[in-house]
């Protein structure tokens, strides 16, 4: 039975329950994979049509994962005000609210990039609202399984201008997939007692702090070697992967520092801000670093 509604239900409840910050992260990232196969022709249309579609087809994502989320999420702190933790829109109407917007973001793809583009766009969406949404519940490795949906957005922009799959977007995909293992436990460190709360059985619960840490460092290493390899295969130029490699190092020297940390909560707050600031630096540098 639905919990009866407590507030008045505005479209913004509804815009909530699209996470616009995820959406705005991954455009960034699917911009970094467009402007990597373009290699500098820029086709203004077709980015508008993959922009549009990426940002319906996450929109979409993001409220079937409310819903699959929504009574863990009102036993955490940080989500239970939340429109469907509080009960403030009626299940029905977000399934269908998500299901439209699913809908119109396949049409986008299908109409203004290619085959490729939506069955990969497709693929993500898959991942992240069956795959992900329900294992996270009942296994310590739903942040790896979690990777593989956040990692599809670069690919999806490296096809849209590529027509292909080839190494650069595998590449590209790798090290999506290794930053967000040290961005996302991150958060599970310093939301620990909301996991705790809700039972989800996230890596730092179960396996321990001391081991999480090696894991982020493993990551963190695994990331840094695949940037690298953007330039090595030709991708990049050798001042990306000198940027990456400032960057990298200076996130490394920072998980470092965690095994040593007096206060794990605001030492992990730190790795997830410079996280961010890793993701931006490098959607940033492709397009000014691709090889010609």
């Amino acid at each position: 039975m639905e919990k009866t509604l407590r507030s008045p239900l505005t479209l913004k409840h509804y815009l909530l329950l699209t996470k616009p910050g995820i959406i705005l992260g991954n455009a960034l990232t699917t911009a970094g994979g467009y402007a990597l196969a373009a290699r500098g022709h820029f086709d203004l249309g077709l980015f508008l049509y993959m922009v549009l579609g990426l940002a319906l087809i996450i929109a979409s994502a993001c409220v079937f994962n409310n819903y699959i989320d929504r009574n863990h999420d009102a036993k955490m702190n940080r989500t239970k005000y939340r429109a469907l933790a509080r009960g403030i829109i009626p299940h029905r109407k977000a399934l269908l609210f998500g299901t439209g917007l699913g809908l119109l973001g396949t049409l986008t793809f299908a109409i203004g990039t290619n085959l490729l583009t939506t069955c990969v766009a497709l693929t993500g969406f898959f991942f992240y609202v069956i795959v992900y949404s329900l294992s996270k519940y009942q296994t310590t490795y739903g942040t790896l399984i979690g990777s593989i949906a956040g990692a599809i957005p670069p690919v999806v922009g490296y096809t849209t201008a590529a027509h292909t799959l080839d190494l650069g977007a595998f590449i590209l995909f790798a090290i999506i997939a290794m930053w967000q293992m040290p961005h996302f436990f991150a958060i599970a460190i310093y939301r620990l007692s909301d996991y705790t709360k809700a039972s989800i059985p996230v890596f730092p619960c179960v396996k321990g702090m001391r081991k999480t840490k090696v894991h982020m460092t493993t990551y963190l290493l695994a990331f840094i070697m695949a940037t690298a390899l953007l330039t090595l295969c030709g991708y990049t130029t050798s001042t990306f992967m000198l940027i990456m490699a400032l960057v990298g190092i200076s996130w490394l020297i920072l998980a470092l520092k965690g095994f040593s940390a007096k206060n794990d909560a605001r030492w992990a707050r730190k790795m997830f801000i410079f996280s961010l600031v890793v993701v931006m630096t490098l959607s940033v540098a492709l397009p000014f670093t691709t090889a010609s």
